[in-house]
């Protein structure tokens, strides 16, 4: 299984390549009608010159979830009961394994979202606000002299070939669709994974935030010409919409005690778990569980040997009954 997901995250990046960085792909060639108003904004220029730069944007979308999460799981690390895993008697950090987990379902919708928007924008080829100002076409030679009149050939353009090709890659924003889905699953993450141990604001107050700025970024599309209302609109529920799906499919922002290991039976794992709080015992305590394929029923009803947690010099209590359940974030 893990190689099967390396596969698809290998493939993910290489489409991203031949789209971002090649001309494998073209968008297409869509007709325009003559002096259209909504096409005659004046060239914002190269997305360097833009307030929000692409090297800002893709360090904050690259760079924030890396930081706000490292430091989410280490907080959490460090002032929760600590749950020590053993598979088959191997040592398992939960940090490293929680911190991989949600950036790399974050990393696989980045790119997905990436994905996503070029594919709209090589399909429509919908010119962008500024087009007539970089296409310059001809208006006589294609006879525009009624100014509705629909210019649909290829060629009509006389202007730089690069600059046409930017301002028809347009819809839907690829700016719009991945602030917007750095800020939503980010603020999925906050309020589940940190809520209110902060205070009752910190949290609410972060997400709003997060998701304030990537509104704004698409009205700063809009603001400079690059972008219409349309296109910002359809990117940021691209955007949105691929995170929102990941974390509710993958479930990876659950509170609850750990999952049991893949060999376990999981109707099982949830019928030890209920005649253990019916029993009235409490969550208390650091919990050594080594485990097998076949010492299911072993696990269920005793904890490893403090012994075996010495051998492995790992936190362990000496009660063995005791048993933490603690946030997977």
């Amino acid at each position: 299984m893990l190689y099967f997901q390396v596969v698809i995250l290998a493939a993910a990046v290489m489409l991203v390549y031949y789209c971002e960085f090649t001309d494998t792909f073209s968008p297409a060639q869509q007709g325009f009608a003559c002096r259209d108003p909504a096409l005659t904004r004046p060239d914002p220029g190269p997305e360097q010159l833009s307030r929000i730069q692409p090297v800002i944007l893709y360090s904050v979308v690259g760079g924030l979830p890396v930081v706000l999460v490292s430091l989410a799981v280490i907080s959490a690390q460090l002032t929760k009961d600590k749950v020590v895993v053993m598979g088959d008697c191997c040592y398992v950090n939960p940090m490293v394994r929680r911190t991989f987990r949600f950036l790399g379902v974050y990393v696989f919708g980045l790119f997905a979202t990436d994905i996503l928007v070029n594919a709209g924008q090589l399909v429509t080829g919908s010119p962008a606000p500024y087009f007539l100002s970089v296409c310059q076409p001809n208006y006589t030679a294609l006879g525009c002299q009624d100014v509705a009149h629909f210019v649909s050939q290829s060629d009509a353009c006389t202007g730089d070939a690069d600059d046409i090709t930017r301002a028809r890659k347009t819809f839907p924003s690829k700016e719009a669709a991945l602030s917007l889905y750095t800020a939503v699953y980010l603020a999925m993450y906050v309020m589940s994974c940190i809520g209110t141990s902060g205070g009752r604001l910190t949290g609410p107050l972060l997400s709003l935030s997060l998701v304030s700025l990537a509104v704004l970024t698409g009205i700063n599309r809009v603001a400079e010409y690059r972008n219409h209302w349309s296109d910002t609109i359809v990117g940021q529920v691209i955007g949105g919409a691929v995170a929102v799906f990941l974390v509710k499919s993958h479930n990876i922002f659950q509170i609850g005690c750990p999952p049991p290991p893949c060999s376990y039976h999981f109707l099982n794992f949830i019928s030890f778990i209920m005649d253990y709080i019916a029993a009235g015992h409490t969550a208390q305590g650091c919990r050594c569980c080594c485990f097998s394929e076949f010492e299911f029923s072993f696990f269920c009803h005793k904890s490893c040997p403090a012994e075996e947690a010495r051998s492995q010099n790992l936190p362990h209590n000496d009660n063995n009954s005791s048993v933490t359940y603690s946030s997977l974030c």
